[in-house]
């Protein structure tokens, strides 16, 4: 464990101190430190479902990879004979699935062993040494791992030291806390794919993943800049020393947030296609010349984020606005409005695929806006919830297990977009927006029961 006392930790930590946008400024690092690790985590992922289609799974270079003859066995001795296409979509899918089901698994490993700063510090060393392994055909799957297990370590662990910024009663600051964080996150992951991607297109694809190492090496610097800012452990003695044995009343809220979280995984499935079957399509059915000059498609991995880093503000604001005056909706409205809105940007790709074959490059700009309005509704919201209502003694595992949702639902995306060679792109785009709008109709539905639950917490 990193070294420093409990009692320094507790005496120094500034639970007061609004230095940043008016939020405490251990903020402002975790921030920075998330933005750093996804300018590397999405800049990769932009790069990753082209870089296979078109050279990795390709002769005279798939042969290269160490370990992956048996590894592509396995996969079809479970899935069946898959396309190119389809094989990269399933790696696609598997690998951003893990990534979201290791955060549990450092959640534990902080809540029982390393403490969170500890954990956050080896995540983020680990992910710095699978990026470096991307540069390599060789080691691609070793690097794969090494993200997955980097990232289960940092992921779950600074989300919830974010929410320890905050006191328990604090819940509209806690909201406003997670939203300028996802702020840092989609500063990275516009930043991210625009210069990996212009990288990868001028000097080739490892120049582009070789920049997403050194930026993760920057985000392990932040980080150790601002560990003085940052508690190691629930700031509640009280709370710390709560019995294992859960109360009743904590069952119901853990239930109750696992129920939040899978209804979620709808609304992420329509989200996080666009880093998958979204850039094939984009590759293949839209105009991507302008003055001359090739658009790289990976740039449009960084529409969504750029859109919620704008837009972030101006929502927090109608938020404020909304509380205001008795209007402002709660945590299980504003996901579903999420879903809603992630419905109409894959509905919007449907309508694309049936006007033309190859089309404006307004559509896709417009349906990657969308989806950057409904992460907002929906991501960063479920975070505070589940910091806010989660028991204490339990906060980081629970923050880290929410992430299994995304594990679900990549799992699935990397399924579904083996689908896409037998379907039209209208079927295919058609079948993301009704499977977000269930999510959306899931929220509404079971609304009420889940806020229930979710208040028990209160007594």
């Amino acid at each position: 464990m990193i070294a420093g006392s409990d009692a320094f930790m507790t005496a120094a930590f500034p639970a007061r101190d609004r230095a940043f946008f008016g939020e405490p400024i251990g903020l402002a690092f975790l921030s920075f430190t998330e933005a750093w690790e996804r300018f590397s985590y999405y800049g990769m992922t932009s790069l990753l479902v082209l870089y296979m289609t078109q050279q990795l799974l390709l002769p005279g270079h798939v042969d290269h990879i160490a370990g992956f003859a048996a590894f592509r066995a396995g996969l079809q001795g479970v899935f069946g004979p898959m396309s190119r296409l389809a094989l990269a979509s399933q790696i696609m899918g598997l690998y951003t699935g893990f990534v979201y089901f290791t955060p549990v698994l450092g959640g534990w490993v902080a809540d029982r062993i390393t403490g969170r700063r500890a954990a956050v510090v080896i995540g983020a060393i680990t992910m710095s040494a699978g990026h470096l392994a991307m540069a390599f055909d060789q080691s691609f799957l070793a690097a794969l791992a090494l993200l997955i297990c980097g990232c289960g370590l940092l992921k779950g662990n600074i989300s919830t030291q974010v929410g320890e910024l905050y006191e328990d009663s604090d819940s509209e600051g806690r909201t406003r806390g997670f939203t300028i964080f996802s702020m840092g996150i989609n500063v990275g992951a516009f930043v991210g794919p625009v210069l990996c991607g212009l990288l990868a297109q001028i000097y080739g694809w490892h120049a582009g993943f070789g920049l997403a190492a050194g930026l993760m090496l920057v985000g392990l610097l932040t980080y150790l800049l601002g560990l003085k800012y940052l508690a190691d452990r629930p700031r509640h003695s009280s709370d710390a020393a709560a019995p294992s044995v859960m109360q009743k009343h904590q069952w119901r809220i853990v239930l109750a947030i696992a129920a939040v979280a899978a209804i979620t995984v709808f609304q992420s499935i329509g989200y996080y296609q666009n880093t998958n079957i979204g850039l094939v399509w984009i590759d293949a059915a839209v105009d991507l010349n302008f003055m001359g000059f090739h658009i790289p498609v990976s740039w449009f991995s960084a529409i969504d984020s750029l859109v919620s880093i704008v837009g972030a503000p101006f929502l927090i604001a109608l938020w404020k606005w909304q509380d205001k005056h008795g209007g402002e909706p709660d945590d299980l409205a504003k996901i579903g409005i999420g879903a809603g809105v992630t419905a109409a940007a894959n509905a919007l790709l449907a309508l694309a695929a049936l006007s033309a074959t190859r089309v404006s490059v307004v559509f896709p700009l417009v349906y990657d806006a969308l989806l950057g309005i409904g992460f907002l509704y929906y991501w960063p919201v479920l975070l505070a919830l589940v910091s806010r209502t989660a028991p204490q003694h339990l906060k980081a595992t629970l923050m880290g297990a929410v992430f299994l949702s995304l594990f679900v639902a990549n799992l699935i995306i990397g399924r579904i977009g083996g689908l896409y060679e037998h379907m039209s792109p209208a079927a295919f785009w058609g079948q993301e927006a009704a499977i977000s709008a269930l999510g959306g109709i899931l929220a509404l539905a079971l609304g009420a029961p889940l806020r229930r639950a979710l208040r028990t917490g209160d007594a």
